[in-house]
């Protein structure tokens, strides 16, 4: 693999597909360049997904980001077409990117973008602080 940047995301397969798990990566040293000024943009990428029969390869991933140093984007722009690679290599049950970029004349910016696999539906949560718990200290059944 190389140590260049690259728009090539590497897969590997799931190791456990029948089971709905979210993956959250943070990239917290994303740059780009404004379109418009050609001066640098930050941001924190945060990147969240049910994976199907893939996963992304986090190198891969790195030097994918790293490919964006001296593109010109705009902040909506590049959120989607990260997503949309994204998407594209992992083929994945559920996707979620946010950006959040760095102050910039006084102004913060976040993007989210998300994609559901067609007829995909996530298990209910159960936030396990609030279920009713019993003295002996076992979690009563909701049946």
């Amino acid at each position: 693999m190389s140590t260049r940047p690259s728009r090539q995301l590497e897969t590997f397969p799931n190791p456990n597909p029948a089971r709905d798990y979210l993956v959250h990566i943070e990239l917290p040293e994303f740059t780009c360049l404004c379109p418009l000024t050609g001066q640098p943009d930050f941001a924190t990428l945060l990147l969240q997904y049910v994976p199907d029969r893939r996963n992304v390869e986090l190198k891969s991933l790195k030097l994918y980001v790293w490919s964006y140093r001296d593109r010109g984007a705009f902040h909506e722009a590049v959120t989607n077409q990260v997503l949309d690679d994204l998407k594209t290599a992992l083929e994945p049950r559920f996707i979620r990117l946010t950006s959040r970029w760095n102050v910039r004349g006084g102004i913060t910016t976040s993007v989210v973008a998300e994609h559901r696999k067609r007829g995909w539906k996530p298990a209910p949560y159960v936030e396990l602080g609030r279920l009713p718990v019993r003295a002996t200290g076992t979690h009563e059944s909701f049946a």
